[in-house]
């Protein structure tokens, strides 16, 4: 017994071995096969799991920009510019004073930075996107004439990413959010976005997503504005019709039982 075990061991071993080499092995003497051609793999039916990406709600992204701007302009510039134009980290290493057009409040993303090396943005593409009031306030806050870049040294020397990070997810901290990173920033600015009621091509453009399922992605609503939804058919009903406070039926204008 022990013996057929240990051959039964010795052929999975073997098993394994040929299919990582796309082979199986025959019978002593016979030629190899592909392991298509010996062995058809089974068909599995793959489950699609639609992802919720994490992001900042209201009163955590107030929070946040209390928690950024108590810490300089540097570091409240770089959460508006996540949260409320949805850059990448890259893109707001990146970005220079010809980028921003005060007069036309616009902001143009044609860069990001890799590690030092600057190269065109996610996708490729150039996009052209409003600004809030609020972030243009803070642009024109922060501007200076020490670099082309918009976020720089006091000596003209650009920062690098790590500088954004540590930034942004001390900010974070601060105001006590259990999530943090700068990508969540544009997480938030887009499901912000979605549950203001942008249309999903609006995001798309701003956001310069390159396909529209991923903007599909930021389509959610949290349960707040899930309730504020269901209280806007409330809003619709006539007085009459509402339930008041002690329980009663509302009318439904069926016919009522006649007493005999």
């Amino acid at each position: 017994m022990i013996a057929k075990i240990l051959r039964s061991d010795m052929n999975l071993k073997g098993f394994a071995e040929a299919a990582g080499h796309g082979v199986i092995a025959g019978e002593a003497g016979s030629r190899g096969t592909t392991l298509n051609e010996k062995v058809p793999a089974p068909a599995v039916a793959l489950r699609l799991v639609m992802v919720t990406l994490g992001f900042h709600d209201f009163d955590e992204y107030d929070r946040l920009l209390d928690s950024a701007e108590r810490r300089g302009n540097e570091v409240f510039l770089m959460v508006l510019l996540g949260g409320e134009a949805g850059l990448r980290l890259g893109e707001i290493v990146a970005l220079e004073w010809g980028d921003v057009d005060f007069a036309a409040r616009r902001l143009t993303i044609q860069r990001s930075d890799w590690l030092g090396h600057v190269t065109v943005p996610k996708g490729g593409r150039t996009r052209r996107l409003p600004m809030t009031l609020r972030l243009t306030a803070a642009l024109k806050a922060s501007r200076h004439l020490r670099s082309a870049r918009v976020f720089c040294l006091s000596d003209g020397t650009a920062i690098t990413r790590d500088r954004v990070i540590k930034a942004i997810r001390g900010a974070q901290r601060a105001a006590g959010l259990q999530q943090s990173g700068v990508h969540i920033l544009r997480h938030t600015f887009c499901s912000h976005l979605a549950m203001k009621g942008a249309p999903a091509r609006a995001i798309q453009e701003v956001a310069g997503h390159a396909d529209l399922t991923t903007t599909q992605r930021y389509m959610h609503l949290s349960p707040a504005a899930t309730e504020d939804a269901i209280r806007l058919l409330d809003d619709r009903l006539p007085a009459r019709r509402l339930a008041t406070a002690r329980g009663d039926i509302l009318e439904t204008g069926l016919p009522q039982p006649v007493s005999v």
